[in-house]
């Protein structure tokens, strides 16, 4: 058991690791809720758990979502059914797979977050606003990660609309196609026993279209989401020791000068490429098709383009 811990534990210290982290959330919550209610059903304690769970879903009621607003953030990392988690850890690995490798890890995470608070919204506005879901509101309730799910796969489909999937039994399919057909599927099943659930998954399929479309017009939504999150992790991080020594300062010296050059290395690997070296990536593009590219050929062809 110990050495489980210790995999989880190198996943989440690894960097640029973020998919990974974001299913590995998911599932420790699930494996939480899941001990807890075996736990309390034996102590025959079950309204223990359901008070529990309570705490992590979204309400559908305005007024009961002001008394927990944090189930606005939560409810996206919660799960309880098996076969629901599988989906969106499947769909989200997926979809995630090419926002990570062509957008970076940290965009990664800000269109799964920001999609699950786009699918959250949408859904209280509309148990709250339109009268035919306003007489559900009181009893509604919403958990799953299925929004922030959406937002990666439509933000994949919009940013690469003609990337194929290799389908069981239907061969390869464009991933546009995949993404059309499950927003259709919501759509018709957004006044259904689900509809909480479908009217997420529109919310944040709506903000995985704007946050690509924004981002190729140089726009980054998710740059408020990355100040808080580096802000964060800076909090975390223990302090390094500081030690002062007067007979070592050629030594600092050249460290200080190591530590500007690759700042400066670090800064120019994320500007925007020059024609250069767009060029040989296209060159490269023409000889070997577009999947030959490594992952920083397809970030820096990415960077070109919002420069046109």
């Amino acid at each position: 058991m110990s050495g489980l811990f210790d995999d989880f534990r190198s996943e989440f210290n690894k960097p640029n690791n973020t998919l990974v982290q974001l299913i590995l959330v998911n599932v420790v919550i699930f494996l939480v809720l899941l001990l807890t209610k075996v736990s309390l059903t034996m102590a025959q304690n079950l309204d223990a758990y359901y008070l529990v769970r309570q705490q992590l879903m979204l309400p559908g009621d305005i007024r009961a979502f002001l008394h927990k607003p944090w189930t606005l953030f939560t409810y996206f990392f919660t799960h309880e059914e098996i076969f629901h988690i599988l989906y969106n850890m499947l769909f989200l690995y997926w979809f995630g797979r090419l926002i990570d490798e062509y957008l970076g890890n940290r965009r990664l995470m800000g269109l799964y977050i920001m999609g699950g608070l786009a699918g959250g919204i949408l859904y209280l506005a509309m148990y709250n606003l339109v009268p035919y879901f306003q007489d559900q509101a009181d009893t509604a309730r919403m958990l799953g990660a299925s929004a922030a799910a959406f937002s990666v796969a439509v933000g994949a489909a919009t940013l690469l609309p003609n990337y194929t999937f290799h389908l069981l039994f239907f061969g390869p399919v464009r991933i546009k196609y995949i993404v059309f057909f499950f927003i259709i599927l919501s759509v018709a099943q957004s006044a259904g026993t689900n509809a909480g659930g479908n009217l997420a998954h529109l919310g944040g399929a709506l903000m995985g279209f704007a946050y690509v479309k924004l981002l190729q017009n140089g726009t980054d939504l998710g740059r408020p989401l990355y100040w808080l999150v580096d802000g964060w992790s800076n909090l975390l991080k223990p302090k390094p020791a500081v030690t002062v020594s007067y007979r070592q300062r050629s030594n600092a010296t050249t460290q200080a000068s190591t530590f500007v050059a690759s700042t400066s290395t670090t800064a120019t690997s994320a500007s925007t490429p020059d024609q250069d070296e767009v060029d040989t990536i296209l060159d490269k593009i023409s000889r070997s098709g577009y999947e030959s590219l490594t992952r920083e050929e397809k970030q820096k062809l990415f960077r070109a383009s919002q420069r046109n």
